[in-house]
């Protein structure tokens, strides 16, 4: 089967290059897609430096939605088998695409995602958080999964996934406009229409964050707004439960590695994830701001 990776940017010019040498050494040869939303940096001249046989699609910056951008690109690639990658993911090694696209042997499974792991420079409770998120074992779930897992059985990643195209155009492809989080919704579209969702750990980025205060406070206004629009979808599955369940293992961990300043960093940028992904809810349960308004976030 054929395989395309697309790669959304905006002024990538600190990862892109890195990324695209470690794609054209992967095991499996694939189509490449990068497409920019009018980057402002050396973003177009890194990729064209580092590979001609790179196809480039630009966009403009105002127009870029998470779905909707990722579905254009989608379209204009050629594989049976579509890898979604963000700009500051780095594969493990060069299998890292090998391994995501065997979980497709299941005939069943319509989209997987890669384990994350958090780069050296990052802050401990991250690489707490990556822990938690993305193990060691690997899964397939299917929509009778979602009485026993709740929310966490529309977990999933486009920093780094794959999708098999037949499928993902059967469920009628990403939302759009949407603000954050296409990927779990798609999941949801995928697991309600009798496919699986696969994680395979074998496959295996970095990746991390090291957000401010008010990065944070943005995405989960963000997060909170789509996850209230689409609640009927995730069946009125709320975060809470799995928000507390995450929050005492990485203060645990914290607390027994008396990383008592992490453990306070941690606390407090939860706090304010909280209060965003709230404030988010009430927005939409007040009528109010909707798709790619001032708040919307970072590709």
């Amino acid at each position: 089967m054929s395989v395309s990776v697309i790669i959304p940017t905006l002024n990538a010019e600190k990862y892109i290059g890195e990324l695209l040498e470690s794609l054209l050494c992967q095991s499996i040869p694939a189509e490449i897609i990068v497409v920019d939303s009018s980057s402002d940096d050396d973003t177009v001249s890194v990729v064209k430096r580092i590979s001609p046989d790179v196809k480039l699609i630009s966009v403009e910056r105002k127009s870029f939605d998470h779905g909707g951008t990722r579905d254009l690109a989608l379209r204009q690639s050629s594989g049976d088998l579509v890898v979604f990658l963000t700009q500051d993911a780095l594969p493990v090694n060069d299998r890292c695409i090998e391994m995501l696209l065997s979980a497709f042997e299941d005939p069943s499974v319509a989209a997987v995602y890669a384990r994350q792991t958090a780069r050296e420079d990052a802050p401990e409770y991250e690489k707490l958080i990556r822990e938690y998120n993305y193990p060691s074992n690997g899964h397939v779930r299917c929509e009778k999964d979602i009485a026993k897992y709740g929310v966490k059985s529309y977990f999933f990643s486009d920093t780094c996934a794959a999708y098999r195209r037949s499928a993902y155009e059967l469920a009628g492809g990403f939302d759009s406009p949407i603000e954050s989080n296409e990927d779990m919704m798609i999941a949801a579209k995928f697991l309600h229409s009798g496919y699986s969702i696969a994680y395979e750990p074998r496959a295996s980025v970095y990746h991390s964050h090291s957000s401010t205060l008010r990065q944070d406070l943005r995405r989960n206004i963000v997060i909170g707004r789509v996850m209230e629009k689409y609640k009927d979808r995730l069946y009125g599955s709320d975060t809470l439960g799995e928000g507390s369940r995450l929050f005492k293992y990485v203060a645990g961990s914290l607390i027994k590695k008396k990383m008592f300043i992490e453990f306070c960093a941690f606390v407090l940028h939860t706090g304010v994830r909280f209060i965003g992904n709230r404030f988010g809810k009430a927005q939409i349960m007040l009528g109010g701001p909707h798709e790619n308004d001032s708040s919307s976030v970072k590709l």
